[in-house]
This record gives structure tokens, C-alpha cells and sequence, in this order.
């Protein structure tokens, strides 16, 4: 058999050596799982060192609020109740439309003139009775046939008497021609003519008729003058109608009167601006005209009125009443005091001439006056000082001007004003 050459001949692992590598093995297995726990545990030393620095800023935070509450929030609320005198006054003023302010010396206000003038015209209904006949008319041929002829004249008025009985007069003076004589015959001269009956009614729309004259009775001439008409009479009727009284008139301006006269004081009230004042007595109305084309015993149903009515009146500003007033408490109380608030007034109208333009007014106003107190001065007084003291300093330097103070610290712990003078706020209240 063959045997092997070996040109190198392979190490001898011991036991010793063998060992020695399995435990080599097994440090650094070790050491592999020791950096891997080495790795997790970092996010969370990462974590821990960002909440640090948090809670701090957070903390300082709180601090610098608590810090600024404790120092800009304290505020103190002074409510002083000062002893309130009141003042009355009775003054007698004038409101003079020639006046332009209010002039205190003078006792006078400016006050303006206003006027207004109204129009009405009314149809009002005739309340008289009476009988509304119409007159039958027509016209009829008059002949002349009297011997020896001759023209006869017939003046405006006569009568004409139908054969029926019937009366017509004329209203024109009548030349009746003289006839023509031929032998012992006669040609009668003629001549037409309007007649109207002397009634109305419809009796006297006669037919044609022959017609006498009644006033030649008794004479040659009653049988040769006469007349005759060749048509109807006619326009004859009778009906009940209404016609004008003088109570009829009078009513009319009474009533038309009375309501121009409330509608020119309306437009005269609605032409003053809301910021006058208009006393009822100083408000004068007129009627300037009142008339009517009707005529008593005129037959109609209505008939036309008309009356023209002027307002006018002197009116003056409430502002400046409250003004002169106001002007004159402060010129009568004594220094050092201020008034509570507008004075309260009433006023009445005394003589009033208003085409002169001027209205006495009598005044009645009073207003409340107290010690006047300069808060600035006051609430620099009171900075840093606790209830008792602000009580002490109000009452040594107002003294029986004062009826009663209240002092209010906020929030709870704050025991003394604070030593800004805006966070110490003063009320005065009455």
C-alpha cells in the first residue's frame, strides 16, 4: 500500500486550544447583546432630557403670571354718596323773536315766529221748499181792424186772454199796423209777438186759440183787435225744488269756519320743528275770508262755500330753556359746587303778543347742587391706603359734604389700593 506525503503537515488541535476558542465565542456573543440593550435604552434618556427643560419653562411661565396678577391686577372701586342741597328759582323771562341767544342779564331767549294760511272750500245742500213752475211760451199774431183804421200801440205788459181763459203777457212794446179799408170791407193790419203765460204749469200749454184783450173791455176796440196763434203753447210745468235760506248761508260759514280753522292750527303745528316747544295759549287763529257766490232764495240743490283761515304763533327751543335755567342756578349757587344734573322745570305763558313778535314766560326750576370733587386729586390721595384710612381721608377733606363712602378691593387678597392711579377708579353716586 501507498503511503501519503503531506508537504505541510496540518496542526494539532488540542483540547486546551479548542476550549480556549469556544470561549472566545461566547465573550463575544456576550458583548453583541450588551450593545443591543445599550441601544434601546437611549430614545428614552432622549426623552427624559426634552421634559426637563419643558417643566421648567412652564414653571417660569406660571411664575411671571402669578408675578403680574399679583402686581397689575389689584384695582380699588371709591364710591362716594356726596350731601346734595337743592336749589329753587321763579323767574319771569321773555322769549323775543329779535333776541339771538340767551341772554342771562336780560331774562330773554330767542323764540320764532311761525304762520301758516289754509284754503277750504266746501259744497253744502240748500235746505228751503219751493215750488219750481215753468212758464208756457209762444209766439201769436196780434190784428188791427178797428174803423177808422189807424195803428194802435200796446204797451210791454199787456194781456192776452185765451178762449180757454188762459192768461199770456208780452214783454215788448206793440205797433199793431192800421188795416185796409176798401168800401165797407176792411183788410186788418197785423203784426207777431212772443207772449208768456203768467203761471207756470202745465195747464197753459195750450193748443192753437184765439186770444182777446181784457183791457179793451168795455171799448169799440174789444171786438176789432184780437189775436190768434197757429202752434201748441208750450215749456208749461210745476215741480217741488230746493232754494238757499240765509240759514242755509250762515250754517255754511259756521261749520266751514270751524274746521279751517282746527286744519290751519294742525299744518301750523306740523310746520314747527320737534325741537320747539308751542304753547296751546300762544297760538292764535283768524278767518280772513268767508263768502259764497250763493244768493238767498236762489234755486239750487248745493251751493259752494269758502273760508281762508290763518295760524300763527311764537315758539321757542326746549334746549334753551334748560340752558338759561341751568345758566342761572350755576350764577346763584355758591363756589365750589356743582349741580347733580339739569334742572327741572315747568313753565307757564304770561302776556303774549305775537304780531310784536315777544311772549313772557314765568319759569319754576330747581336742580340738586353737591361739593364738587376732583377725582384725580382724590384718587392720587388715596393710593396705597386701606379702607380706614381712604374713609378718614374722604371724610377730613370733604367733611359734612359726604354721606356715606364704600370701599371695594379686588381680587380678595389685595388689602390696600393700589399705588397706580388707574387702577383706582372713583364713582360718585347720589
Amino acid at each position: 500500500m501507498a503511503r501519503k506525503i503531506y508537504d505541510i503537515k496540518p496542526p494539532k488541535v488540542t483540547k486546551k486550544a479548542e476550549k480556549d476558542v469556544k470561549d472566545f465565542l461566547k465573550i463575544q456573543t456576550s458583548s453583541g447583546s450588551r450593545r443591543g440593550a445599550v441601544s434601546r435604552q437611549e430614545p428614552q434618556r432622549k426623552k427624559q432630557s426634552i421634559r426637563q427643560p419643558i417643566a421648567i419653562g412652564v414653571v417660569v411661565v406660571v411664575l411671571f403670571v402669578c408675578g403680574y396678577l399679583f402686581f397689575k391686577l389689584p384695582k380699588a372701586d371709591i364710591t362716594i354718596w356726596p350731601k346734595v342741597e337743592v336749589l329753587s328759582f321763579n323767574q319771569t323771562i321773555t322769549a323775543d323773536k329779535s333776541t339771538d341767544a340767551i341772554n342771562l342779564e336780560n331774562s330773554a331767549i330767542p323764540a320764532k315766529y311761525f304762520e301758516v294760511t289754509k284754503t277750504n272750500s266746501e259744497d253744502f245742500p240748500a235746505t228751503g221748499n219751493a215750488s219750481n213752475e215753468g212758464r208756457a211760451t209762444g209766439s201769436i199774431v196780434v190784428y188791427n181792424k178797428s174803423d177808422p183804421v189807424k195803428p194802435l200801440t200796446f204797451k210791454e205788459g199787456t194781456h192776452f186772454m185765451s178762449d180757454s181763459g188762459k192768461i199770456f203777457i208780452t214783454y215788448q212794446k206793440v205797433v199793431v199796423p192800421a188795416g185796409k179799408k176798401s168800401g165797407s170791407k176792411i183788410t186788418p193790419g197785423s203784426v207777431q209777438i212772443n207772449v208768456e203765460a203768467v203761471e207756470g204749469g202745465n195747464d197753459y200749454n195750450i193748443p192753437p186759440s184765439n186770444f182777446s184783450i181784457p183791457g179793451l173791455k168795455g171799448t169799440s176796440y174789444y171786438y176789432t183787435v184780437y189775436a190768434t196763434s197757429s202752434a201748441d203753447m208750450s215749456g208749461g210745468y210745476a215741480g217741488k225744488v230746493k232754494k238757499i235760506t240765509a240759514d242755509d248761508i250762515q250754517t255754511a260759514k259756521d261749520t266751514l269756519s270751524q274746521k279751517t280753522k282746527s286744519d290751519v292750527v294742525a299744518d301750523l303745528r306740523n310746520e314747527i320743528p320737534d325741537d320747539y316747544i308751542v304753547l296751546d295759549s300762544a297760538v292764535f287763529s283768524e278767518i280772513i275770508s268767508a263768502s259764497t257766490e250763493a244768493k238767498v232764495g236762489t234755486v239750487v240743490d248745493n251751493f259752494n262755500y269758502q273760508v281762508v283761515a290763518k295760524s300763527s304763533t311764537l315758539a321757542f327751543k326746549k334746549a334753551d330753556i334748560d340752558e338759561f335755567a341751568k345758566k342761572y342756578i350755576i350764577s346763584q349757587m355758591p363756589e365750589g359746587r356743582t349741580l347733580v344734573k339739569n334742572p327741572e322745570i315747568t313753565y307757564s305763558t304770561g302776556l303774549v303778543d305775537v304780531s310784536e313778535g315777544r311772549a313772557t314766560l314765568n319759569l319754576d326750576f330747581s336742580s340738586g347742587t353737591y361739593q364738587s370733587i376732583d377725582k384725580n386729586s382724590t384718587g392720587l390721595s388715596l393710593l396705597g391706603k386701606n379702607i380706614s384710612q381712604i374713609e378718614q381721608t374722604i371724610n377730613s377733606s370733604m367733611g359734612e359734604n359726604v354721606s356715606k363712602v364704600d370701599v371695594k378691593f379686588w381680587p380678595f387678597w389685595v388689602k390696600a389700593a393700589p399705588k397706580s392711579q388707574k387702577a383706582v377708579n372713583i364713582e360718585i353716586k347720589f
